[in-house]
């Protein structure tokens, strides 16, 4: 009998146990490609396949034809390690760091711990997780242009700060590229910020792999509302139009029922595909599970390892039938993890919006996630930044950075904060992000000086950066290493593009009301912003509208309690 054993991304399995009725308890092995060649007397066998990890194989193998078999993961296969609560920064906790678990109006957030200093003596290295979820920024958006005050923990300032692109480094790249810059803290002078950039490499857009998509889309009652269902059916239209004959779109609804609303079908037939979303109706409840489950079945018998293979969930997260808790829907999700193929969440909607649901199925599904408040906001994520959201270059990718302590007394990293639960456990590690096509990532860090800054220590290093990824499809590692220059320069001479991104650092943290945000003000924030931000980018000029409403409501609310109290 000869054959071979793959798993589901269509890799050979080494060392796969096979037992076979005619050799009785006899156990063979497969080699390193996965294959095996079993001597046999008999014309019909059954065989038994058994590997840590996968689930039992055991049928009647025709012993004339090659056997080809695929073992799928099984749910024990989500080991202690996968199962470790995942960070998005290695930054040591500092003590009586705590963050409340916030919620309003049946909303929900993950509760997060916000970074404090480090000393770099005692702690040189840290790191933290690239991804392109930039879904807080609109969600944040959405609070103040309602005129409300926007929940602590729905503010997260990585998203925010790469909301906007200011792609230092211009042209295509085949390679990962690192820039950084150094200039003065505006809330403490005594301080500098770190900025870094990573830039992507670059995929040619008339190269790329055809993309199989399955819309899974949230009909159910709840999405009967304008900024929701008819807001999905919007955006997936656009995408549509968007997509080449050569991608293939299925589509699995879920309300009153769960089902495949569209086979697989060629974007030849973009008419008969947009018609079918614009007769989605809303009704019924919400069995998510159910429907990411079904998505999965689809999306593997779609599967083909030379294409984009994805399924894009679009909802208000509102699940409430089968296994509903953040936890049982990131196992879900984890046993799909190394199928290749990947999970986008689409965020839609308010009150009863479940952020940290999205969030962790985005994360754990190897994927990214984006809020959509207004059909602006789709069109951004879906049409012009297309590429980015849909074709992966790197997974797995995060950062490994040491400082150097002769230059550096105290560091903090900002944004990145990490949850409560993964904070609190010991076994937490470092969850690395899928990174798109051209996409370009910034980091900040508050450093506070080992000695005021000299030009002599210009020739000496900041710091060391090492950079971890997959390439996209491959499960070898690669790591590339970075010199972080001393390049200070002053607040006042540094690029517009960098003064910005510190407005856009400052509101945010303003808008988490912590006492690590201080001796500053919104009308510093829109100074900073004014004098920097580049009016003909409708993204910054619509920063300085949402500074100023963010003043309007959260300094009326001060006047508001101060009266109160007195």
């Amino acid at each position: 009998m000869r054959g071979a054993v793959y798993d589901e991304n269509g890799r050979g399995i080494s060392n796969v146990k096979i037992f076979l009725s005619s050799k009785g308890s006899t156990p063979f092995f497969t080699g390193i490609t996965g294959s095996f060649a079993i001597p046999v007397s008999v014309t019909l066998d059954t065989i038994i396949l058994q590997a840590s990890g996968y689930e039992i194989i055991k049928l009647l193998a025709d012993v004339s034809r090659f056997q080809v078999f695929t073992m799928k993961p099984s749910s024990a296969s989500l080991t202690a390690v996968q199962l470790r609560p995942k960070l998005l920064s290695l930054i040591p906790r500092n003590k009586n760091e705590s963050s409340p678990n916030y919620s309003t109006s049946g909303e929900t957030y993950s509760s997060l711990v916000e970074h404090d200093f480090t000393n770099t003596e005692k702690f040189p290295q840290t790191g933290f997780a690239l991804n392109i979820d930039r879904a807080s920024y609109s969600n944040i958006r959405r609070f103040l242009n309602s005129g409300m005050q926007v929940l602590p923990d729905a503010v997260r300032i990585e998203e925010m700060l790469n909301y906007f692109d200011p792609d230092h480094n211009k042209n295509n790249t085949k390679n990962f590229l690192c820039t950084s810059q150094i200039t003065e803290a505006p809330w403490n002078t005594k301080n500098e910020l770190l900025f870094i950039n990573i830039k992507a490499p670059s995929i040619n857009l008339d190269d790329v792999p055809p993309a199989n998509l399955v819309f899974l889309i949230d009909i159910s009652g709840s999405m009967d509302q304008p900024n929701r269902l008819p807001l999905l059916k919007d955006a997936f239209k656009m995408l549509v139009n968007n997509l080449r004959k050569q991608d293939t779109v299925a589509i699995v609804v879920y309300g009153g029922w769960v089902g495949t609303y569209l086979q697989p079908t060629s974007c030849m037939y973009k008419d008969s595909i947009k018609n079918l979303i614009e007769k989605l109706e809303p009704g019924g409840e919400t069995p998510g599970e159910a429907a990411i489950r079904t998505a999965y079945r689809l999306a593997e018998k779609m599967y083909n390892k030379k294409a984009n293979n994805r399924i894009i969930l679009a909802t208000d997260g509102d699940f409430n039938v089968g296994q509903t808790t953040d936890e049982e829907l990131e196992n879900i999700v984890l046993t799909h993890r190394q199928s290749g193929i990947y999970l986008t969440c689409l965020g839609v909607g308010m009150g009863n919006y479940k952020d940290s649901k999205l969030e962790v199925l985005a994360n754990k599904g190897n994927g990214n996630f984006a809020y959509l408040d207004n059909i602006n906001e789709a069109e951004k994520v879906l049409i012009k930044e297309f590429s980015k959201t849909l074709y992966a270059v790197a997974d797995d990718a995060y950062t490994e950075i040491t400082f150097n302590p002769q230059l550096v007394k105290r560091y903090r990293l900002i944004g990145f904060d990490n949850k409560a639960d993964a904070e609190a456990d010991s076994t937490s590690e470092l969850e690395g992000g899928e990174v798109g096509t051209g996409h370009s990532f910034t980091a900040v860090f508050e450093i506070e000086p080992a000695q005021p800054y000299d030009s002599s220590s210009s020739n000496k290093n900041i710091a060391e950066l090492l950079l971890h990824y997959k390439p996209q499809g491959k499960d070898t590692s690669c790591s590339l290493p970075f010199s972080i220059q001393n390049n200070f320069i002053s607040f006042k001479n540094a690029d517009s593009s960098i003064r910005f991104a510190t407005a856009v650092i400052m509101f945010g943290g303003l808008l988490k009301q912590s006492p690590l945000w201080k001796n500053y003000s919104w009308d510093d924030v829109i100074e900073i912003a004014k004098a920097s931000a580049n009016t003909n980018d409708y993204a910054q000029a619509e920063f300085l509208s949402l500074a100023e409403k963010a003043k309007s409501i959260y300094v009326s609310q001060k006047k508001k309690r101060k009266g109160k109290s007195e």
